[in-house]
C-alpha cells in the first residue's frame, strides 16, 4: 500500500477496524450466529445478513452482532435497513464509526444538516478526513459558504490529504455557480497541481466547457482519455461541441456528501480490502442514487468478491440513456456467465449489440464469450462486425483478430486462421501468445518448420515462464530431430506445468527418443493420472503397451531416426 494510501485509510477508518464486544451467546443461538460467521468469511454477504438478523432477534441488545449485520446489510446495498440498526448501537452507547458512517449517510440523504454539525460537534466521528470534509459540505448544506471553504481550507491544510481538501472545496464551488474558482483549483492556477481521476477530468472538463473555453475542454479530453474507449468521455465531448454541457455533477450538499464517501472508496480501491471499500461506494450511492461511477465500482468489487448475484443486481441500477450503461451491461454479462448464465449472457449481449451496434467492444465481448463455449461457428461473425468498426490500425487489435483466428482453426478453416494470426503479429510483432500459436500449429501440420522454431523461440524470449511456450520449444525440436536439446526445454515445461498431461506426455516421448525408455513410460504414467483427453488416453496406453515407435509406425508418421525438418 503506498505510503498515502495508508494515511488515507488510517484518516478515513471504520468499524471493520474497530472491536467491540464479543458475543455472548446461548446455546441455541449459536446455529445462526456460526452460519453467519462462515458467511461473512466467503463474502456471501446476503446469506451473512440473514444469519445475523436471526442471531439479533434472540439476542437484540448483541453489539458485535449488531456490527456484523450492520456490515452485511451496507455491502448488500440495503442501508435503509442497516440505519436503524446504527440507530440501536449508538443508543446502547457503542463508539462506532461504521454505525456513525451509516447515520451521517442517512442525514445527509435526509439534509439535516444542522444535526450533523451537532453530532460532530459531540464528538460523533469516523475520522479526521471524512469528518472534515463532512463538516465544510455541511456548512454548504446550511448555506455558510465562508465558513464551508474555511473548512475545506482545513482539511487542504492536512498533510497527506491536500488533493481531497481542494478538489472537494473545487465541488462546492461549482454547486455555488463559481466556476472560475473551480478552475483554478482544478487547473492548478492556485499553485497546487491536483493529479485528478477520471472523474475529476471529466468534472474539469465540464467546467471549461460551461466557461466558453471549448478547445482547453476538447484538449483536456484528448490528453486525459487518448486511446480510450470511455464512453462518459466520448459523451461528454458530443456535449462540448453542441454546447450542452450542464453542472450537474454535485449539485448540492447530499451530493458533496455522496462524493466524499465515493472519493474514499476510489483511493482505497486496489489498494484496502474489497469488502472494505465497498461499504464507502455503496453508502455514496444510497445518499446519490444517480452516482453512477459509485453504483459500477460497487459493482466491480463485488464481481472481484464473486458476489456476482449482487454484481448484476448493481449494474441493473445503470440507466439505459446513461453513456456508461452498455459497459455496465457487459459487466452484468460477465456476470451471468460466472454464475453459469451463461446462455442469458448471451442474450444480453446479443441484445446489447443490436442497440450499441457501432460499439466494436460489445461485439468482441459477445464473441470472446461464444468461443470461450467453444460454440466457434456463432463467434465469427461479431468478431467480424468489430474488425469492421474498426477504422485505423492499432495495436490493441492484435487480440481481436488472434481470438478470431483461433476460432477459425478450431474451425479447420486454416487459410483464415493463418491470416488472422499474421494481422495480429503485424500489430504487435513479438506478442508470445500468437507466436507460439501459428508456430505451434505450423508445429503439428509439420510445415514451415523453420518459421515455426523462430517463432517459438522469439515466444519464449517475450516470456520465459510459461510452460505452454516452452512446451511448444521442445515439441518443435523434438519434431526436428534435436531430440537431445528437446530434453533439455521439456523438462523445464514439466517443471512450470507439472500436473498437465499434454506436457508430461511430450516429456514421455522426448525422453524415449533419447533412449531413456523408463523415464519415457513413468512420464506417461503421469500423464495418465492428470486425466487427459479420451483420445489422447487411449494412445498414451497404447505407447505403454508398444512403445513409442511402434505407435508411429501405425501412424504413418516417420520413424525417431529421421529429423523431419524440411516441411
Amino acid at each position: 500500500m503506498r505510503p498515502g494510501i495508508r494515511r488515507l485509510a488510517f484518516l478515513a477508518m471504520t468499524a471493520l477496524a474497530v472491536p467491540v464486544a464479543q458475543p455472548v451467546l446461548a446455546e441455541g443461538d449459536a446455529g445462526s450466529y456460526l452460519a453467519a460467521r462462515s458467511a461473512s468469511v466467503t463474502s456471501d454477504f446476503s446469506a451473512a445478513a440473514r444469519y445475523y438478523s436471526r442471531a439479533l432477534a434472540r439476542d437484540p441488545g448483541n453489539l458485535t452482532l449488531m456490527e456484523a449485520a450492520l456490515t452485511s446489510y451496507i455491502a448488500t446495498g440495503e442501508v435503509d435497513r442497516a440505519v436503524p440498526i446504527a440507530r440501536r448501537m449508538l443508543q446502547a452507547g457503542a463508539n462506532s464509526q461504521l454505525a456513525n458512517l451509516a447515520l451521517t449517510a442517512d442525514a445527509a440523504k435526509r439534509e439535516q444538516w444542522d444535526q450533523i454539525l451537532a453530532d460532530l460537534d459531540a464528538g460523533q466521528s469516523v475520522g479526521p478526513l471524512f469528518d472534515g470534509l463532512l463538516r465544510a459540505w455541511s456548512l454548504v448544506g446550511t448555506g455558510d459558504i465562508a465558513e464551508a471553504l474555511d473548512a475545506f481550507d482545513a482539511v487542504a491544510d492536512t498533510q497527506g490529504v491536500q488533493a481531497f481538501g481542494l478538489f472537494h472545496k473545487a465541488l462546492a464551488l461549482i454547486t455555488v455557480g463559481d466556476l472560475e474558482g473551480a478552475d483554478r483549483i482544478l487547473s492548478g492556477a492556485d499553485g497546487t497541481q491536483l493529479n485528478l481521476t477520471r472523474r475529476g477530468a471529466l468534472i474539469h472538463a465540464s467546467v471549461l466547457a460551461q466557461l466558453d473555453r471549448t478547445d482547453e475542454a476538447l484538449e483536456m479530453l484528448d490528453i486525459g482519455f487518448a486511446g480510450s474507449s470511455d464512453p462518459e468521455a466520448e459523451a461528454m465531448r458530443t456535449a462540448v461541441l453542441d454546447g450542452s454541457v450542464r453542472a450537474d455533477e454535485v449539485a448540492n450538499a447530499a451530493e458533496g456528501v455522496a462524493e466524499i464517501y465515493h472519493s474514499i472508496a476510489g483511493a482505497l480501491s486496489g489498494e484496502a480490502n474489497d469488502a472494505y471499500t465497498l461499504i464507502y461506494s455503496r453508502m455514496s450511492s444510497f445518499i446519490d442514487p444517480g452516482h453512477i461511477d459509485s453504483i459500477i465500482l460497487s459493482a466491480t468489487l463485488l464481481e472481484s468478491l464473486q458476489r456476482y448475484e449482487l454484481a448484476t443486481e448493481a449494474y441493473d441500477l445503470v440507466p439505459r440513456d446513461h453513456p456508461s450503461y452498455y459497459s455496465a451491461e457487459l459487466g452484468r454479462a460477465e456476470s451471468l456467465n460466472r454464475l453459469g448464465r451463461s446462455d442469458a449472457a448471451i442474450e444480453a449481449l446479443k441484445q446489447l449489440s443490436e442497440s450499441y451496434g457501432d460499439v466494436a467492444l460489445v461485439h468482441i465481448t459477445l464473441g470472446d464469450l461464444l468461443r470461450q463455449m467453444e460454440r466457434f461457428e456463432e463467434s465469427i461473425p461479431p468478431y467480424d462486425r468489430a474488425v469492421a468498426l474498426f477504422e485505423t490500425p492499432d495495436v490493441r487489435q492484435w487480440m481481436v483478430y488472434f481470438a478470431r483466428g483461433i476460432a477459425h482453426e478450431r474451425l479447420d478453416q486454416w487459410p483464415q486462421a493463418e491470416a488472422d494470426f499474421r494481422t495480429a503479429l503485424e500489430l504487435r510483432p513479438d506478442q508470445p501468445q500468437v507466436l507460439n500459436y501459428l508456430g505451434y500449429s505450423f508445429v503439428e501440420m509439420q510445415s514451415n518448420m523453420d518459421e515455426a522454431l523462430d517463432m517459438i523461440q522469439r515466444a519464449v524470449q517475450g516470456d520465459p515462464d510459461s510452460g505452454y511456450i516452452t512446451d511448444s520449444l521442445g515439441w518443435v525440436l523434438y519434431r526436428l530431430g534435436r531430440y537431445d536439446e528437446a530434453v533439455i526445454h521439456m523438462e523445464r515445461a514439466v517443471e512450470l506445468m507439472p500436473v498437465d498431461p499434454i506436457v508430461n506426455d511430450h516429456l514421455g516421448d522426448v525422453y524415449w527418443a533419447v533412449g531413456r525408455t523408463r523415464e519415457a513410460e513413468f512420464q506417461w504414467h503421469r500423464a495418465l493420472s492428470f486425466d487427459p483427453e479420451p483420445d489422447e488416453a487411449d494412445r498414451i496406453r497404447r505407447k505403454l503397451d508398444v512403445g513409442l515407435d511402434a505407435v508411429l509406425a501405425d501412424e504413418g508418421a516417420a520413424p525417431l531416426n529421421v529429423a523431419n525438418d524440411d516441411g
